[in-house]
């Protein structure tokens, strides 16, 4: 007997998507949020807020790319074509951005050009993400086990839509994050931002949730037919709960629980998305199992992963932990 492993790797590469959403998700919702914010004190606070783990949240980006490439790598040879450029662009924003932490505070005569490439970096490469997983959301032209459209197929309404979308999600998660890291008239500052991608956010939700089902008929089938309509409908109730808690979080002045509502409508989301495509992992062609590497390949990279996650985790917990409490703008970038 073979043991399966096609739902484990699917949950740890379902966990690696979600944490790499959750913490890059905050940090590059810093950096676009960080181009409306004034002040030079503010804008050392804001960048220093994320400046001890921005690099470490980007390990899951990692994880996420080398898990699907070697366990299922029917699909990431469908996927990477479609989204080629979105992912190019991505990367080198990432880096600008990346680059901008090294010389914001260590070349003062350029300060104002690397902080737009903070803001613009952090900006690009959120919308290319978003693009990308609109993208996915959309489907994919394949023919046999191939990759059958064109190089430009992002260059559509929907997974346009869900890159602006995704931008003020994440700027959601970094005005949650700044007002659990910072005080004063910045933290004020965050909070209005905040409530203002709030409210994006929930009219995006909103907007998927009825685009979806319209264009894809499946969808609409696995959410509205019955008995499904009343098994799944706990998930929009579920997120409409917590919209309201969120903001009135926001509203009653907590600093903890805004960023905790933040990520449980992230989760919600994510469910909302496996529910509708589940068991595919290429939209509307390849199923987890088609798609998926031989039971002994997945074996043998889970011997290796078992040993390696726990690391990443803890290391991720303890920088978390090591910088807690409030950023200051005191001290510089090193």
């Amino acid at each position: 007997m073979v043991l399966d492993l096609v739902p484990l790797w699917t949950i740890l590469l379902g966990l690696a998507v979600f944490y790499y959403v959750v913490f890059d998700g905050f940090d590059l919702g810093v950096g676009m949020l960080y181009g409306f914010v004034r002040g030079e004190t503010a804008r050392a606070t804001a960048m220093n807020s994320v400046a001890p783990v921005w690099d470490g949240n980007e390990t899951w980006l990692v994880f996420g790319g080398l898990g699907l490439l070697t366990a299922f790598p029917l699909a990431f040879a469908i996927i990477i074509p479609a989204v080629y450029f979105p992912i190019l662009i991505m990367l080198l924003a990432l880096i600008f951005r990346g680059v901008a932490f090294e010389f914001r505070f260590k070349h003062a005569a350029l300060r104002r050009f690397w902080d737009g490439a903070f803001c613009g970096g952090s900006l690009v490469a959120t919308f290319a993400q978003g693009v990308v997983l609109g993208t996915f959301i959309q489907g994919f032209k394949v023919e046999g086990r191939q990759f059958a459209g064109s190089s430009f197929d992002w260059l559509a309404p929907f997974p346009l839509a869900i890159g602006v979308a995704l931008m003020f999600g994440y700027g959601l998660l970094g005005a949650c994050w700044l007002i659990l890291k910072t005080e004063g008239e910045l933290q004020d500052w965050a909070r209005r931002a905040a409530g203002i991608c709030l409210i994006a956010v929930l009219a995006a939700i909103a907007g998927v949730s009825i685009w979806t089902p319209l264009a894809h008929p499946n969808i609409a089938q696995r959410w509205f037919s019955w008995p499904n309509i009343a098994f799944l409908s706990p998930v929009p109730i579920i997120t409409a709960l917590i919209a309201i808690g969120e903001w009135e979080a926001l509203r009653r002045r907590h600093e903890l629980t805004p960023f905790l509502g933040a990520i449980a409508l992230f989760l919600m989301s994510f469910a909302g998305i496996a529910i509708s495509l589940w068991p595919m992992i290429v939209p509307y062609h390849y199923t987890l199992w088609q798609a998926a590497s031989s039971a002994s390949t997945q074996a043998f990279l889970l011997i290796g992963t078992l040993f390696l996650l726990p690391v990443i985790l803890m290391y991720t917990a303890w920088s978390y932990w090591v910088f807690r409490g409030k950023a200051r703008g005191i001290a510089g970038y090193h």
